[in-house]
This record gives C-alpha cells, structure tokens and sequence, in this order.
C-alpha cells in the first residue's frame, strides 16, 4: 500500500502559496540552512554522513522548531535515497508494514536504501516500536526519528541502541535574526512584496518569545508584517505593541510529565541549595506559568527543606508546610505568594545535608546487619523472665541525671565504633556540634576504661 506522502502534499501546498510563510521557507539545501552548527560544521557528526554518504539510522532529539524535518528532508535529498514520511500521531503498525513493503520494493527496483522519516517517534507505543524494530535493525529501512521528548524515557532500549541519538539545540538570537532578514527580503517565498521594518523592542520580544522556535518566530512575523498598514513611504512599521499582538503569548516549552519538568525543579532545586533567591524566583515563576501543580511544588520544597537544610534551620520543613497549606487554603494566584516565600526562605536558610548523608550511611550498615542484637541494656523487660534473663539490666533513666544524658552505647555491640552523623557548623545544628562531638568523646572514653579493665 502506497501512502501519500506528508511531505509531497505540503510541496503542492507550497507551490499553490496555500502554505504559511514558516512552510514556505523551510530550506531545501543544507547551505540554506540555519543553525545547529555542532551537528553541519566541517567534521561533525551530520556533516560527515552528507560528506561521506555514510548512512545510518538517526533520532532527532530537540524542540519545536529546531529543524528536525528540514534536516530529516535535506538528508534524504542529499544521499540518494528513497524518502517515506510517516507521523507517530496517525500511523500505527499497518502503516510501518506498509513501508517496509515500499522500501523492500524500492531495494529490489533501484537498489535503493530508503529513509523512513518518523515524525513524534515517541507517541509510538511498545508494541508499535517492536514491529520497526528488526527492519532497522537489519538495515531494511534506514530509520529518522524526530521528537521533542527524551527517548531515553520514550523509546525502548533495543531500538535506541540501533540508532544515534542527535540533540539539536534551540536555535541562538543570531540564528532567528538570519531567518527574519531572509523572510523580510525573500521576493519568492517571503515578505519582499510587503516592506517592513522591526522596532529593536518587537525584534527583541519576538525572539524572547519564541524559545528558540523558528516557526513561531516566522508565522508570527508573517501575521505582524501582513496586518500592519504601510506608513507614507510604504514601509511597514512593526513595533513591540504589534508583535505582541501577533504573539498572543509567549512560547512555554513545558511538559509536565517530561523532561522539561524535570529540567526546570532540577533548576529550583540547585537554585536553592545553591542560596540563590533570584534563581530559585525565576524557576519558580517558570514552573507555574507553564501550568505546573502547584502543590507538586510544595511537596518538592518540603523536600529540600529536608534534604538541603535539615538541621541548620529546623523551621524551614515548618515554612514549606506552611506554604502547601497555605496554597491549599488559597489556591491560585495568592495561594501562589505562599509558595514563593517559602522559595526566597529555603534560599536564605543555612544549609546542611548532614542528615540526609547520615540517614543514607545508617541504611547501607542497616541492610548489612540486619541480624545485630539489640544489646541487653536497652531491650524491653515487660515480663519477670525477660528481666531475670538480663533484659534492661544496668539501663540508666538520662531523666534522673542533670543534664539528661548519660555515656551509654545504644549501638549493636558490633557497630559501637559507628559514627553516621557529622553535624555542620552552620545555624541550629552548629550551635549543637560541639554537645555532639564532646559527647562521643566521653563514650569513647568509657569503652576504653571498659575495655582495660577486662
């Protein structure tokens, strides 16, 4: 079964000037191209397959608007080969057969490699992916994957190891201001029929917006440039107002079940435990204008609260419930204010991980000796015969001591060398170091008295 192709509907779309203008100036040479120049520069990775015609299977990994399917074209074009495009989102397993039959086809024909370009790769469920999988793998199709999402999380491993994965990056400002000066002088494809000028603010807020996005940058030139009247010399004038206008609203790349999710609390995090108030701010706006749960927020502060303050300021865990409760009270957009106090509080908090390394130390001894005896003096005697076997004997109450500590090992015998907890010198927990570390000091003592007088 023979499918029309995605890509030649949009070249007959092209030629009727049906297309938007990000369409119509998608290059069809690789000199044409615009950006990711640590994957075209002499000697990288797709320039050598161009070069040497050394053909492989590839994914594309990388936003909107990064020039996967342009790419994916101009390979095609330049190696010779037989081109089937197929998007994830309407193609299923019948349509994957489908092409293998065309390719093997193609092969016995006109020798022939073919190139099947999969669009969203990552909307392909296991089952799906299983049947691609043996026709990569014996080189039946030549495989182009594009995606926006990580494939380390949405492809599965057996296809992943039979192909490279390529990140493309969002394209830089000087990239997206080549494109615009092409798009304002191209008389074929462009707005060279319409002469138009960008403000330095419109420019500014077009590219802001865009998130590296070339084909926001152009569909919203296109609307801005076509819907602005030519002043007295007749060139059109686009300032900010206008391209804002056209924008709508800023481009969040954002998914909340995604890698981008996990970048951005990542950002937070490190923000915070960096002490960074500014930082942590503006990850946090971040997170919530693209949409995010707010109360996923909470629970990740009340998580660093534990794990990056801890002890240096037991209040930090109090103003990051606080501020779950708080949101939950309010909800959006005061409930908001709450979440980002506790940010700016957790950001200026003394740090120390002290516990969160003490509690992973005492698990790892924990699983090692899980069979240790609990020691004779702290064991519970509810009954005369667990008193008589010697359960509780020579336990000191620390209550009936003036300071309400006494020198005993609590440790397994085995263990009573352990020292899992190294308090830091900062906030709540520095002013207790030197209790601590004296402390363990008398405990050693007493254990060397114990020890020389056996």
């Amino acid at each position: 079964m023979h499918q029309i192709n995605p890509f030649q509907r949009r070249s007959e779309e092209t030629l009727k000037g049906r297309a938007p203008m990000a369409e119509r100036m998608r290059p069809t040479r690789i000199e044409d191209f615009v950006g990711q120049a640590h994957l075209l520069s002499p000697g990288k990775i797709l320039h050598r397959v161009l070069h040497h015609q050394r053909l492989q299977s590839f994914i594309f990994w990388g936003p909107p608007g990064s020039g996967k399917t342009t790419l994916a074209k101009i390979i095609a074009r330049q190696t010779d080969t037989h081109f089937i495009a197929i998007s994830a989102v309407m193609a299923g397993t019948r349509e994957i057969r489908a092409a293998v039959e065309e390719a093997q086809g193609v092969w016995a024909r006109d020798r022939k490699r073919t190139w099947l370009f999969m669009d969203e790769i990552h909307r392909l469920n296991k089952a799906q992916q299983d049947t691609l999988l043996p026709h990569v793998e014996l080189g039946t199709l030549l495989l182009l994957g594009a995606t926006t999402e990580n494939p380390s999380f949405e492809v599965i491993r057996p296809l992943l190891s039979r192909t490279q994965v390529v990140v493309l990056e969002p394209l830089r400002t000087e990239d997206l201001q080549s494109i615009v000066a092409r798009a304002l002088t191209d008389e074929e494809k462009g707005l060279a029929g319409y002469p138009a000028r960008l403000t330095g603010e419109a420019e500014e807020h077009l590219f802001a917006a865009s998130g590296g996005d070339a084909r926001i940058v152009l569909n919203a030139l296109e609307l801005a440039v076509l819907t602005t009247p030519p002043g007295p010399d007749g060139v059109r004038l686009v300032d900010s107002n206008i391209m804002a206008e056209a924008l709508q609203r800023k481009a969040v790349h954002y998914d909340k079940g995604g890698e981008e999710h996990f970048n951005l609390i990542s950002a937070l995090h490190k923000s915070i435990r960096g002490s960074d108030p500014d930082a942590a701010l503006y990850w946090l706006a971040r997170m919530l204008d693209a949409g995010e749960d707010p109360l996923y927020v909470a629970r990740r502060l009340v998580r660093m609260a534990l794990e990056d303050i801890g002890l240096a300021d037991p209040l930090a865990v109090v103003e990051a419930l606080a501020a779950q409760q708080s949101y939950q009270f309010l909800g959006s957009p005061e409930g908001d204010l709450a979440l980002a106090q506790a940010v700016v509080y957790l950001a200026l908090a003394p740090k120390s991980n002290a516990v969160y390394k003490a509690f992973g130390k005492a698990l790892e001894v924990a699983r090692k000796t899980g069979s240790a005896p609990v020691p004779m003096a702290i064991r519970n005697a509810p009954t005369p015969l667990l008193k008589e076997l010697g359960y509780g004997r020579d336990y000191r109450y620390p209550h009936d001591v003036p300071d309400a500590w006494v020198a005993e090992h609590y440790l397994p015998d085995a263990l009573n060398n352990s020292v899992f907890y190294d308090p830091t010198p900062r906030g709540w927990e520095g002013e207790r170091r030197q209790v601590v570390l004296q402390r363990r000091q008398e405990l050693a003592a007493k254990k060397k008295l114990k020890t020389t007088d056996s």
